[in-house]
């Protein structure tokens, strides 16, 4: 059903850009601004089939703000990723998590003993670490289930007590020192409020909606699209939390944080690989799809795991789930990660749907940028809503020039702006005066262009 105006509400922002946390050394970022945006807004809200169509054309949300990372200019192009829930069977390797932690949780014992912690809030003493056999693998979502009390017997008598439970996205003193301990022990990053947290990871633009399974669906299912928290408890203590998006064909990951006290429990890879907690999160997300789907949600099959960054090695092991796909960051066309990865190795920037448009040049990245005298004023003057940029900024940042005023791109466009009285009244942006502002045209341009023009139809423009 299209939406109308006033029901997804946004302010444009201007293409920007910032440093980079992805050719950096842990807990760093690039020195120049190096990551550029050829799109961003501020969602105050919208609907859950908005954000799943705006994923689809490359964007991403960091609380209640979108941005578009132009894939062409920054120095680590980011590409969405998505996998085929439906079609994805785990390997023996991703099942080995799987395996230890059940293990653990019910019999009191890991692979590796001298690993083992004590927990101290289990009412049970941990049993002796003899190893014992869990129950034959048959689906990825009755391995996961298989050490979470609420799917266990009644009368069984696990050695500590484990859960994961969804409930929508809300802020607690206990997330917060989850949060605050992840942040400090993995990302050397000591200075953490409420304010940045709930920003951060709790507040969300998106509107829930009711999810229409045909029959009434399992009780550990989502019933609404939305943003949530998804909860990992062990003898009561919060040691894990997943923060994602359920949205009509997918679940997006948005992060992931968990006490580093349970990295004890990896398999001893390298740094650059994802810890078992990472993994196991990752498995139970593709799980909660693919439950999703087989409960008759209609869409639902895909899980997003965000960006997709050949050129950062500690992102690549989300391309070790298949079947998983790239996004064309020209047609947005969907293709298969095995056919992308060779045109990544050869280009910095790939077109997996023209190869001959792929670029492998970066000599207009850092640090001529910063000493161009247009990109200096884009980013550093105080007065940047009052001083219109030139075409090549615009071109530059976000590869396209302004539109005119009388542009299609615009028509049935809706701005929202205040009336006389104070109230909030809607217009169509070709009608309103706006457009002759170069600023507000270049801004609208940006985010008109990024969305593609049936998404800039169906959200309203709000402008102070």
């Amino acid at each position: 059903m299209t939406a109308e105006p006033g029901d997804n509400v946004v302010i444009a922002y201007e293409p920007g850009s910032s440093s980079c946390g992805y050719c950096s050394p842990q807990g760093q970022r690039s020195e120049g601004r190096t990551s550029f945006k050829s799109g961003s807004l501020h969602a105050i809200r919208i609907s859950c089939d908005i954000y799943q169509r705006m994923i689809d054309r490359g964007w991403r949300r960091s609380g209640t703000y979108c941005y578009k990372p132009n894939l062409k200019l920054s120095c680590c192009p980011q590409y969405t990723i998505k996998l085929d829930a439906k079609e994805f069977t785990p390997s023996r390797s991703q099942r080995q998590p799987i395996n230890r932690w059940n293990r653990f949780v019910i019999h009191g014992d890991s692979d590796d003993t001298s690993n083992a912690m004590d927990v101290g809030t289990s009412e049970k003493p941990a049993k002796p670490a003899k190893a014992k056999k869990l129950a034959p693998f048959t689906t990825l979502a009755a391995a996961l289930h298989e050490s979470e009390l609420s799917f266990m017997p009644k009368d069984a008598e696990p050695a500590h007590t484990f859960s994961v439970n969804l409930e929508p996205a809300a802020y607690s003193a206990e997330k917060l020192a989850l949060y605050r301990k992840y942040q400090s022990d993995v990302h050397k990053d000591h200075d953490n409020s409420p304010k940045q947290f709930k920003g951060f990871l709790v507040e969300s633009p998106l509107e829930p909606e009711s999810i229409e399974y045909p029959l009434p669906a399992p009780s550990h299912l989502p019933k609404n699209y939305g943003s949530y928290h998804q909860l990992y408890r062990l003898d009561g203590q919060l040691i894990a939390m997943g923060v994602i998006d359920i949205l009509p064909g997918c679940v997006s990951s948005v992060y992931f944080m968990y006490d580093t006290t349970w990295e004890r429990f990896s398999l001893g890879k390298a740094i650059s690989r994802p810890s078992s907690f990472l993994q196991l999160s990752a498995l139970r997300e593709v799980s909660l799809a693919r439950e999703m789907q087989e409960a008759g949600a209609p869409q639902m099959g895909y899980l997003y795991m965000g960006f997709y960054i050949y050129s950062c090695p500690k992102m690549r092991y989300k391309g070790e789930y298949a079947p998983s796909y790239l996004a064309d960051p020209e047609t947005y066309e969907w293709f298969p990660l095995g056919t992308c990865i060779p045109i990544m190795e050869k280009n910095r920037y790939a077109c997996f749907s023209t190869p001959s448009h792929s670029d492998n040049d970066d000599i207009h990245l850092m640090p001529d940028i910063d000493n161009c005298r247009w990109w200096t004023l884009f980013i550093k003057h105080p007065l940047l809503r009052l001083n219109p940029i030139s075409s090549k900024a615009a071109l530059a940042l976000t590869g396209h020039e302004t539109l005119s005023p009388d542009a299609d791109e615009f028509d049935d466009v809706h701005i929202m702006t205040r009336g006389r009285k104070g109230d909030f009244v809607l217009r169509n942006l070709k009608e309103s005066g706006y457009l002759v502002m170069e600023h507000v045209r270049e801004t609208l341009s940006s985010c008109v262009l990024g969305l593609g023009t049936e998404i800039a139809k169906e959200v309203t423009f709000a402008i102070a």
